[in-house]
């Protein structure tokens, strides 16, 4: 295959002109093109009047080789891709099945890798299955009433599956787990566009249906998952694990094995209590709090794109970042183009917001959380559960102000210090329920003062970004783990037989480098432990 890249056409191009631009490149008539395949496609909004879609595509012809002799431009090579490559090599025989902690993205990958090679693992989950949870989350959002083990952050799918299911990543990726991610994705019900999209995302109502499916084809190949199953406890005979005490349909039970995988998700505040008793090296670390943002969808659309392309372009998305004087980095996170705020609370007498999106993004308001970096220096205690205290008295403070609805407040008004009375040119995108409240009594001066001095600056990268009557929601305070779970070059903890993994174990931000962190757990785990059977 020959890869050209930087293939610019508008935005309202056709497939055969696309095909006509190929050719053109490569010095061919179009019937010559036999197959083509796009391997990655953004928008080039630099000039506001030619807003183009840039592809890369890998293009299939006759006499290849004399084809790329011809061609002189630099934009032309020779596809050569990094394909994904899981490797047994390990020699140690398991007397017990690995436990997998956890159905997040670090915890599913992790799980498919090890059930498709053998393994046969167990995952253990604390909240329910997604038709079921998905209820749960529903109900709370009309009736207020918090499930505790089955809401936004519990359950099949982890907190990933209530966002915008962002499936792009800043990690650097030189054993092609990226693309085998978006490709289990793919053959999992994703559409193919989100493997080349340069800023993919699947969408939280098809992101469930893809769990799913994952999950049973996982159970054909000898998984087996246990929803509604808390661990409680973990046990050790010289520092090395030996089971798991379990909590299931309010029995407890004890789960023997030598191997666990730590995949909790950064909101298990209970186990990393656990954890800390029982031994494990832990550390706080920084993270970032803030509060949501929303403005209409329509105004980011024409400042991103332009009036005319805005017309045929999906939701616009942004990302802003601003370094203060004072030694805050500001920036947004999460963005959800034609998205919702949800309530995404976990814990009674507590609000914690995020940020969602169905797949076609047609929601009236684009909402991103607006955060500011906070370090242990920040944190009133010290120790590894800081960070977690740190977050725990933010959202009590959240609670109280909305009186157990999630608070909200204009930007014009948090920054004058005065309640708001009523919205502004647009209401509110959230689902929950909610109320006004003095949000700018919730942080720090310092930190409310830092929300607002980047708030400002990211109006002269998107004018009105600044407006007053901007929506403001809070609390946003699980951006990342608030603790980190050592390990060594092996992957494990001091503990002999526990593998701390993804974003609550402090190693991943999100579902693309959570899940490439449980596919590097189970290489792990291949390197020195042969599976049960052959595998698939």
């Amino acid at each position: 295959m020959i890869r050209i890249q930087q293939l610019k056409l508008p935005v309202s191009h056709t497939e055969e002109e696309l095909i006509q631009k190929i050719a053109k490149m490569l010095g061919i008539r179009p019937q010559a093109v036999l197959e083509y395949r796009i391997r990655k496609q953004s928008v080039d909004a630099r000039r506001k009047k030619q807003v183009s879609y840039v592809y890369t595509a890998d293009v299939k012809v006759q006499k290849e080789a004399a084809v790329l002799k011809k061609a002189k431009s630099s934009q032309i090579s020779s596809a050569g891709d990094i394909s994904y490559e899981f490797s047994v090599s390990g020699t140690e025989a398991l007397a017990h099945p690995p436990v997998i902690i956890g159905s997040g993205p670090a915890g599913l990958f992790c799980g498919w890798l090890l059930a498709r090679h053998g393994y046969e693992p167990i995952i253990l989950e604390r909240g329910r299955q997604m038709e079921a949870r998905t209820k749960d989350v529903e109900l709370f959002w009309q009736e207020n009433r918090l499930q505790p083990e089955s809401n936004v952050q519990f359950g099949e799918g982890g907190a990933g599956t209530f966002s915008d299911g962002k499936l792009n990543t800043l990690v650097k990726d030189i054993k092609g787990r990226n693309q085998a991610v978006l490709d289990i994705f793919i053959q999992n019900g994703a559409p193919e566009s989100v493997g080349y999209q340069s800023k993919p995302h699947i969408g939280t109502d098809v992101l469930r249906k893809v769990i799913v499916n994952m999950r049973r084809q996982m159970e054909e190949w000898g998984a087996v998952f246990l929803f509604e199953t808390c661990v409680t406890d973990l046990h050790f005979w010289q520092d090395s694990l030996t089971s798991l005490e379990c909590v299931r349909e309010g029995k407890s039970f004890s789960l023997e094995t030598e191997l666990a995988v730590l995949a909790i998700g950064h909101s298990a505040r209970d186990t990393f209590e656990v954890l800390q008793k029982r031994g494990l090296q832990m550390e706080a670390k920084s993270f970032a709090v803030g509060l949501r943002a929303e403005h209409p969808q329509s105004v980011i659309n024409e400042i991103q794109y332009g009036a005319e392309a805005a017309k045929v372009l999906p939701a616009a998305s942004y990302k802003l970042t601003a370094n203060l004087e004072n030694g805050r980095g500001v920036y947004s996170f999460c963005m959800c183009p034609g998205g919702y705020v949800v309530n995404a609370s976990s814990e009674p007498g507590r609000i914690a917001v995020n940020g969602m999106s169905y797949s076609g993004r047609s929601g009236e308001n684009a909402n991103s959380a607006i955060i500011v970096t906070v370090t242990p220096e920040d944190f009133p205690d010290s120790g590894p559960l800081a960070g977690v205290e740190f977050q725990r008295r933010l959202e009590e403070t959240a609670y109280n102000m909305g009186n157990g609805a999630v608070p909200q407040q204009l930007f014009g008004d948090f920054e004058k210090g005065k309640m708001s009375a009523s919205y502004g040119a647009f209401s509110s995108a959230i689902k929950g329920h909610h109320a006004f409240g003095p949000l700018h009594q919730l942080f720090p001066e310092e930190l409310r003062a830092s929300f607002c001095a980047g708030f400002h600056r990211f109006a002269e990268y998107i004018p009105g970004f600044d407006r007053e009557d901007a929506i403001l929601s809070g609390v946003e305070s699980r951006t990342s783990s608030p603790v980190r779970i050592t390990r060594n070059e092996g992957f494990e903890s001091n503990k002999q037989g526990v593998y701390p993994c993804g974003e609550g174990a402090g190693y991943a931000g999100g579902i693309m480098s959570a899940a490439m962190d449980g596919m590097k757990i189970a290489e792990a785990i291949a390197r020195k432990y042969r599976g049960k059977t052959g595998g698939k």
